[in-house]
């Protein structure tokens, strides 16, 4: 089944990043915000959970004040392709995984939500989107990030090629 591709103007298919971020910005309380480089401005996003499925993690480094900063990139699927781009050190990446450790199947969608906490924290919480119930996890502060994101890698993993394998069957 081919799906329907609508005609007319449009944005191109480019992914659209998302920033953790604690703050005001006119009054208004965010946590998520969009940057537009070309005029170097925040732009904040009202939401706080966007709704699809993870397909990929990605460590990118970014250079800031002369120092490489690993950031967490979330490969979401929606409406459109998002990007939640986070620093790897922050509580919002480290309560991510810990709670992404625990899905069982990324081929469903999921809630990704940012929860202010106190002092310009910023904790992520997910549910699964069918039930809106929350993956819960405990905190643990001497977790193995690095063996926790292989571990939601080899999942999302698993989870794309069942369903590229499913999608065969489907089509043979």
């Amino acid at each position: 089944m081919v799906p329907e591709i609508k005609v007319g103007l449009c944005n191109p298919p480019e992914p659209i990043y998302l920033y953790v971020k604690s703050g005001e910005l006119s009054g208004e309380s965010y946590l998520w915000y969009q940057y537009d480089i070309n005029n170097k401005i925040t732009i904040p996003v009202q939401q706080t959970g966007l709704t699809g499925y993870i397909s990929e993690l990605k460590l990118t480094t970014k250079e800031f004040r002369e120092r490489d900063n690993i950031k967490l990139d979330i490969v979401v699927r929606a409406d459109e392709i998002y990007i939640i781009r986070t620093g790897i050190e922050t509580n919002f990446a480290k309560t991510f995984l810990l709670a992404a450790s625990l899905v069982q199947d990324f081929s469903k969608p999921l809630i990704i939500a940012a929860i202010a906490g106190k002092e310009n924290v910023v904790f992520c919480r997910i549910y699964d989107a069918a039930t809106k119930i929350r993956i819960r996890s405990e905190w643990n502060k001497d977790a193995d990030w690095t063996a926790i994101i292989d571990n939601v890698q080899t999942k999302l993993q698993i989870s794309q090629n069942f369903h590229i394998v499913s999608a065969e069957a489907i089509l043979f």
